[in-house]
């Protein structure tokens, strides 16, 4: 093994500790610095780490000791995180979505290849065993032809739990943006590339109050669509049923089922990394054993694959094309929406590789 690949963290902020998790624990690694614009987290994070507080942006992206950055900013600012980090000649690998638009999507994988870096996105929960069994039992043809899947996002929104949730409610927020990227990543790496889709959406409130921390009690407005439904129709012909909503309190939907020929598939939820995989032939549910992915997977499993591709000269799994397809398909399905017709995704993507088991 070669030496590990030196990161440097931007944004320090609620989902940063799981990335720190993983990252202490994988040798392919190190965080070298990080920054917050709340130098307190910054240095907390850094302390817990071992490494070097950055003063800003500008500062990590030039340290020496940075092969990569790890982008935990908040959607409006991924893409300016990420070209600035790409202009220092570093690889990117950046929460979800890869950016809030479709221009800002091309600027950054245009600026990556002019540059040769590479540009890697969250969600990298699909490389765990949860998504990768069920994608085993696709391609090994246990339902036969896939021709329809369901995905279901409910909950009545991050507010409840989130100190400073505004941004799940401004442009490059909403149920789709946020979580649409676990399941439509989910549904790619089953059912290949999207082409056409139809949608609906609606905003029932126009305000939410902040249910938790310091600002419980506080009242702020709603700029994004809060429920969103859609049908997609993949490249091979199959139909998926789409729901992300931040105003279902309570539901019993499955997450993600795929149904086929000759069954169907009960596959978890793709923002976790395992789970059970049911498959139902004959008559009966059974559930089946795990056989791909990567066990004990967490945040950070994608920023080690890009490490271990770069290493060995392999595309990366995680990979911005992927990610710039799933934005698009999001943007189209509300573009669909307001456009009360069915449209075309403009974009495309290889179906990325299949994960073996690790």
């Amino acid at each position: 093994m070669g030496e590990p690949l030196r990161i440097g963290m931007v944004g320090a902020g609620k989902i940063s500790g799981q990335y720190l998790g993983t990252l202490a624990r994988l040798e392919s690694l190190r965080l070298t610095a990080v920054t917050d614009l709340d130098p307190g987290r910054a240095k907390e994070a850094a302390a817990a780490a071992g490494a070097e507080v950055a003063g800003g942006v500008a500062e990590l992206v030039a340290r020496e000791d940075v092969d990569a950055v790890l982008n935990l900013t908040v959607p409006a600012v991924h893409a300016e995180v990420a070209l600035a980090a790409i202009a220092a000649g570093k690889h990117v690998y950046g929460e979800k979505p890869l950016a809030t638009t479709r221009a800002e999507a091309t600027a950054v994988l245009a600026a990556a290849r002019a540059a040769g870096v590479r540009v890697a996105s969250a969600p990298d929960t699909v490389l765990g065993t949860g998504t990768q069994t069920a994608r085993k039992a696709v391609d090994d043809g246990l339902i036969g032809r896939p021709v329809a899947a369901t995905a279901f996002m409910t909950t009545a929104g991050h507010e409840a739990w989130h100190p400073d949730p505004e941004f799940y409610y401004r442009p490059g927020g909403g149920p789709l943006l946020d979580m649409g990227p676990y399941y439509l990543s989910a549904l790619v790496h089953l059912l290949g590339p999207v082409v056409k889709v139809t949608g609906a959406a609606s905003t029932p409130r126009a305000e939410r109050e902040i249910g938790s921390g310091p600002r419980a009690g506080q009242r702020f407005p709603v700029e994004v669509a809060t429920h969103v439904t859609g049908v997609l129709e993949h490249a091979g012909g199959a139909l998926s049923t789409l729901v992300m909503s931040f105003d279902i309190h309570a539901a019993h939907l499955p997450r993600i089922e795929v149904h086929g020929t000759r069954g169907s598939l009960g596959v978890p939820d793709p923002n976790g990394f395992d789970g059970p995989v049911e498959l139902f032939t004959g008559g009966a549910w059974r559930e089946l054993p795990v056989s791909a992915g990567h066990r004990g997977a967490g945040r950070g499993t994608g920023l080690a694959d890009l490490a271990d591709a770069v290493a060995a000269g392999r595309p990366h799994l995680a990979s911005g094309e992927l990610a710039e397809h799933v934005l698009d398909v999001m943007l189209t399905l509300l573009d669909a929406a307001h456009e009360g017709r069915s449209l075309p995704v403009a974009t495309s993507c290889e179906r990325p590789a299949a994960v073996p088991l690790t």
